[in-house]
């Protein structure tokens, strides 16, 4: 479906949603990417294991594939779950156990759940292009890092850091290379085609070109918005406009950086999602699915804003503290949603308590940070809109026009 057909009002009907709801969701992200002067941008919502809608904006197609940036995570999560599933890791055994040097420097109590938590201590710790295309020149990368403060005692977001070695887990624990190791565990079982981290012989990581637009919000705009003074440079970090865009290219998109470098269609990263509230064929073991998707592993407070993290084992939660946009959810669902958001206000994220899973992609990354955030909640409030109402009844009018 493209942007300019009509919806399919019956199927949303038949999967429980409001279609007057969808049109406003779609119209709203139809203005978005207008506005912002976005090339191409997916949204897709799925229920009870299919996708329900599906539509491209600008001129992407729904088949086009979009780096996802931060929202890899969740991949590496999922294939994280089944190791420990089945035994092969150890939450919190430590990680120079299995990765032979990885201890030096003081990092010799880091342990997968530290990870997978962003409390590892080493959140800034470099990996470039002169490193990440070799396993071995990884590997030495890796042991010289240093911490910055003592595992498990601090929460700071790591944007790729911690993923690289979870990505060398992976590696060593599977006898195999990381696309390879991913596309076995997840990705092949659920027919995830569109989904890929990393190049594979069969899968090519081909993706749209990250494409920098609109301008930065003034120091005195962002303190108005947010009541506070911030420095842009330090509140992005390793995630700026020249990283994201090399991050697009093909040689980082064929390595799969394991912390931001997944490409996917809107629908396939629905459709991950919806596999983790539904378990197909017992692809995880329950107990560690929970953990992935349900149970708070640390709430030491973000940085930034102070609010409690809620991290699962990789992802995180919405919570029930009036905090949820700030995590990247729906004002308006439930705590109980779960998700990981991207660079560039990519969205993807589950709620078991409406069966939704809601994604929103974008190759259009913009400078305007205020106007970026301003669109991901108004997108996932009107998506966790979607089951509020019978949809018969709700759209009884609506049907009758259509």
């Amino acid at each position: 479906m493209t942007s300019d057909d009509a919806l399919d009002h019956d199927r949303l009907r038949a999967a429980g949603l409001d279609p007057a709801v969808a049109e406003d969701l779609v119209a709203r992200a139809r203005r978005a990417v207008e506005d912002a002067g976005l090339p191409g941008a997916q949204l897709a919502v799925a229920r009870e294991g299919e996708v329900v809608l599906d539509v491209a904006f600008g001129d992407a197609t729904p088949s086009d594939r979009i780096v996802i940036f931060s929202c890899s995570k969740a991949i590496v999560a999922a294939a994280i779950w089944r190791l420990l599933g089945d035994g092969r890791l150890e939450l919190d055994a430590p990680v120079a156990d299995v990765l032979d040097g990885f201890g030096a420097n003081g990092k010799e109590a880091i342990t997968a759940h530290h990870l997978l938590t962003h409390t590892g201590g080493f959140p800034h710790a470099p990996m470039g292009p002169q490193d990440w295309g070799d396993q071995a020149s990884r590997r030495a990368r890796m042991a010289s890092w240093r911490t910055t403060f003592e595992p498990g005692t601090h929460f700071e977001y790591h944007p790729t850091a911690g993923h690289w070695v979870l990505g060398a887990l992976l590696e060593e624990l599977t006898g195999t290379d990381l696309p390879t190791a991913l596309r076995d565990l997840v990705l092949d079982p659920l027919g995830l085609d569109d989904l890929r981290l990393g190049a594979t012989a069969s899968h090519p990581a081909t993706a749209r070109p990250v494409q920098i637009v609109g301008e930065r919000p003034t120091a005195e705009a962002m303190e108005a918005a947010l009541g506070m003074r911030l420095d842009l440079d330090e509140l992005l970090g390793e995630v700026t406009d020249d990283a994201k865009v090399m991050i697009s290219e093909q040689p980082a998109l064929d390595v799969g950086i394991p912390g931001g470098g997944g490409v996917a269609t809107a629908s396939a990263l629905a459709l991950l999602y919806q596999a983790f509230l539904h378990n197909p064929s017992g692809l995880w073991d329950p107990a560690w699915l929970h953990e992935g998707t349900a149970v708070v592993h640390c709430d030491l407070p973000e940085p930034l804003l102070g609010h409690p993290s809620l991290r699962t084992l990789g992802l995180i939660l919405a919570g029930d503290d009036g905090k949820a946009n700030m995590r990247g959810f729906a004002g308006t669902g439930s705590p109980r949603a779960f998700g990981h958001n991207g660079a560039g206000g990519q969205i993807a994220w589950a709620d078991p308590d409406s069966g939704l899973s809601f994604t929103f992609l974008t190759d259009g990354h913009d400078r305007d940070l205020l106007r970026e955030w301003r669109r991901s909640p108004a997108l996932s409030n009107r998506a966790a809109k979607l089951t509020d109402a019978d949809a018969d009844a709700a759209t009884a009018t609506d049907a009758g026009s259509s």
